[in-house]
């Protein structure tokens, strides 16, 4: 490891390797991450940097290919020198850049997905900062057994994380005391054949809430065919592309309720949210304020206050060494946990509801 720490390391910059997926601006939720990462990163240089460094981001689009993530993570680190790996979204890309993080032995921080391989089992080089999607679900399931319902039904990726992801809700299932009437896989491109068999199935299953793990364009499709075919069953969302979803789903998104993993970006009730939206508002004006791009904001921002703590001459290691040490790291009040053995970061859902008014209400 020591041979190759000085990669991405000059005298004035620090450049850090980046795959996301964007599809070529088709994108809107990796769009509006992408555009709170280039806000705070552009306000940090003209502070200085890190340690008078610049950060310099090195951008590839994944078009959300687990297999093209992984590619592109290796050229990152192998061709272009990248110091590390930062600021994946989606689960399948996200754990196959960590594959290549892991076997390149180059620390990856930061990945703004869900999944449970990013912290089970411990990955020594794995840093992320959002809650997982466990936590999303527990919070959902809770809301909707408050509410009285006790009949689930679950939309995931058809993929070994979504395997894990439905084990997950199975557990909680239990020990709330509800039942998953319908497990619901689907595979990258399904067509529309597929969601009607879906839809229909929500229907027949008898589920009084749906709940879902990404795929925020598959699952508009399924909610707009469910409520065409006069499916009853409440729909839940997590947090990814969550302000897109809305969007798109216009009146039938009123009174959805979603989990999100940062504090509400359309108020200042946060000191996070202020600051955001105050260097949000002038370095990328005129675009919206959205729970994605304050995600990338302060993913950005903690990747900043990790990079400091690798000290004044960085090494890959000094880098893993400095957030062991600190144990924790505080963003505006928010904590993230970085303890021997247990990369937690953010344990932080709240849950907002959609209103008529067409905003989220925390």
């Amino acid at each position: 490891m020591a041979s190759a720490a000085a990669d991405g390391v000059t005298r004035t910059t620090l450049l850090i390797g980046q795959t996301i997926t964007l599809q070529g601006g088709k994108n809107a939720y990796g769009m509006a991450v992408q555009d709170g990462i280039a806000a705070y990163l552009k306000a940090a240089n003209a502070q200085g940097g890190v340690h008078g460094r610049q950060i310099l981001l090195k951008t590839l689009d994944d078009d959300n290919s687990g297999t093209k993530a992984e590619a592109n993570a290796r050229d990152l680190v192998l061709k272009e020198k990248a110091f590390i790996l930062f600021g994946s979204i989606e689960g399948g890309p996200s754990t196959a850049v960590m594959k290549a993080a892991v076997d390149l032995k180059v620390p990856f921080f930061g990945p703004m997905a869900g999944s449970p391989t990013l912290r089970r089992p411990h990955q020594p080089l794995v840093f992320p900062v959002r809650a997982e999607h466990r936590d999303e679900f527990r919070a959902l399931l809770e809301h909707a057994r408050s509410l009285g319902m006790t009949r689930a039904a679950f939309v995931r990726s058809d993929s070994e994380t979504g395997l894990q992801h439905l084990e997950n809700v199975r557990i909680l299932c239990q020990q709330l005391k509800m039942e998953l009437v319908a497990d619901l896989p689907f595979k990258s491109g399904v067509g529309d054949p597929e969601i009607t068999a879906m839809a229909q199935r929500i229907g027949t299953s008898g589920a009084q809430v749906v709940i879902n793990h990404g795929g925020a364009g598959m699952y508009e499709q399924l909610i707009r065919k469910s409520r065409a075919l006069g499916v009853k069953a409440s729909f839940s969302a997590v947090n990814s592309g969550s302000a897109q979803l809305a969007e798109k789903l216009g009146d039938l998104a009123h009174g959805m309720v979603f989990a999100q993993v940062v504090p509400n970006p359309m108020e200042r009730k946060t000191e996070i949210a202020r600051e955001y939206r105050d260097v949000f508002a002038r370095l990328q004006p005129g675009k919206p304020f959205s729970y994605g791009s304050l995600e990338g904001y302060l993913t950005a921002k903690a990747l900043v206050a990790a990079l400091k703590l690798a000290g004044p001459e960085p090494t890959r290691e000094s880098f893993v060494q400095g957030l062991a040490k600190a144990g924790v790291v505080d963003i505006n009040g928010l904590r993230l946990k970085y303890q021997p053995g247990d990369y937690t970061g953010l344990t932080l859902v709240d849950l907002a509801i959609y209103t008529r008014e067409n905003r989220f209400m925390h």
